[in-house]
């Protein structure tokens, strides 16, 4: 028995295949381990399939037929991205869907990143002034967008204080205006968002050796160099982490825009996820929202991996 086993050895030796153990409790436990991590992640792995995946595939599904929501339905082919490509107040929708998520985009991590490097070592109390900064991101979004649409009426206090300073020629009907309403919803979005974005870069600035900023100071690089060879390398993971959720997250923004103005003034704010809303929960057409729906997400994929491959480090 020991021969054969012997010879067994050098035959997986030879072959490059694991070596048999003599202990076949060792063998099994073995065996247990390697499919332990299975057991632990499947029940996560089939709730995510009948949550998110199945009812997505039935969305996709019903976005090729004509159904109302109730009652039979017919299989309508390409019908419904038929109607969405003659244009129209999709293509509206689409225009703001890419302004505000571009917006969003650039805003919350240039600014995040300024607070980020701001309050990194230097400033005192900084800690204070982060939680305060972060304070928003926990709040409601639907509390907080009712509370900047006070601050935007006509008679509210951002039109108070202009007129208390004398600037009653900036004064304006901040939602009810197409030409300020996504300006206004913008900041909305930034306002709320922008403390998680410090965090995320605070985190990789954390990760920045002190002395090796000092080696580059030693040897001549000023503010901008020591950011553009040192910090920026060091931090592309929060970047690509950051740029990444805040394009999903703007692209898909509803709530703030529900609140604040619901599409309006005449559609000038309406969106893609307004527009789907609207479409398939007040106009009943759920096979037309679903389509909708399905589009937008192909948007938000395709743009999220044309991100990631732009963000992708040069080797």
């Amino acid at each position: 028995m020991t021969a054969q086993l012997e010879e067994k050895r050098q035959g997986a030796r030879a072959t490059g295949r694991p070596v048999p153990s003599a202990d076949p409790k060792k063998a099994a436990r073995s065996v247990e381990r390697r499919f332990a991590s299975w057991w632990w992640f499947t029940p996560a792995l089939i709730a995510l399939v009948l949550i998110h995946y199945a009812p997505s595939a039935i969305g996709a599904f019903f976005a090729f037929t004509n159904w109302k929501g109730l009652g039979k339905w017919q299989f309508v082919g390409w019908d419904n991205f038929a109607a969405i490509a003659k244009g129209g107040p999709t293509t509206t929708a689409l225009i703001n869907t890419f302004i505000i998520g571009i917006s969003f985009v650039v805003l919350t991590n240039v600014i995040g990143l300024l607070l980020a490097l701001g309050l990194n070592r230097t400033v005192k109390s900084r800690n204070i002034v982060r939680t305060l900064i972060f304070a928003p991101v926990v709040l409601s979004s639907l509390a907080t967008s009712y509370i900047w649409k006070f601050i935007f009426e006509q008679d509210g206090p951002l039109n108070e204080l202009l007129g208390a300073v004398g600037l009653d020629s900036l004064q304006k009907t901040w939602l009810g205006d197409p030409s300020t309403v996504l300006p206004a919803i913008i900041t909305v979005m930034v306002w709320q968002n922008v403390g998680l974005v410090m965090v995320m870069y605070l985190a990789g600035l954390a990760t920045v050796s002190p002395e090796l900023e000092e080696a580059a100071a030693l040897d001549g690089a000023g503010l901008w160099k020591r950011f553009n060879y040192v910090v920026l390398p060091a931090i592309m993971p929060s970047v690509v982490i950051a740029m990444t959720l805040m394009l999903i997250n703007g692209l898909r923004v509803f709530d703030q825009i529900q609140a604040l103005t619901g599409g309006g003034p005449y559609g000038a704010s309406e969106t893609l996820a307004v527009t789907i809303y609207k479409e398939t929960f007040v106009m009943g057409r759920f096979g037309f929202g679903a389509a909708l729906a399905l589009v937008m997400s192909l948007i938000i994929i395709v743009l999220t991996v044309a991100q990631r491959l732009l963000l992708r480090p040069s080797k």
